[in-house]
């Protein structure tokens, strides 16, 4: 189960850094050229903040357990995830965008995984 759990983590944290690096570097025209295209419903402030957090959380997916050092921050960081994950559903359902949902759904079940378990490992 802990190999599975990091492949999870390993996959989940690749997925969230790219998108955070992207969401907090690149500017609005060229998000939405690439398929990103809830961000011109936002100030640029709350996109920036949107990619900071999914950069943080991708760390906070490997570092912590990884270097056994406050290993409770995984699972915290999945949960805080997760909750961005929800959040973007409710927005993306909003908007009618449901294959954004359907990826931010996958996403959401695959942090809950890792939270789960990595709650139950401390």
């Amino acid at each position: 189960m802990n190999t599975t759990l990091w492949i999870v983590q390993g996959l989940l944290a690749l997925i969230f850094a790219m998108a955070g690096i992207m969401k907090s570097t690149q500017p609005i025209d060229k998000l939405l050229k690439s398929g990103v295209t809830w961000t011109d419903r936002f100030p640029l402030t709350t996109v920036r903040i949107i990619g900071l957090s999914e950069l943080i959380g991708a760390l906070g997916l490997i570092l912590p357990w990884l270097l056994n050092i406050f290993p409770v921050l995984t699972p915290i960081a999945a949960t805080s995830l997760a909750l961005v994950m929800t959040l973007a559903m409710m927005h993306h359902l909003k908007y009618k965008e449901y294959k954004a949902i359907a990826f931010n759904f996958i996403l959401l079940v695959l942090i809950c995984f890792v939270a789960y378990n990595r709650f139950n490992s401390l």
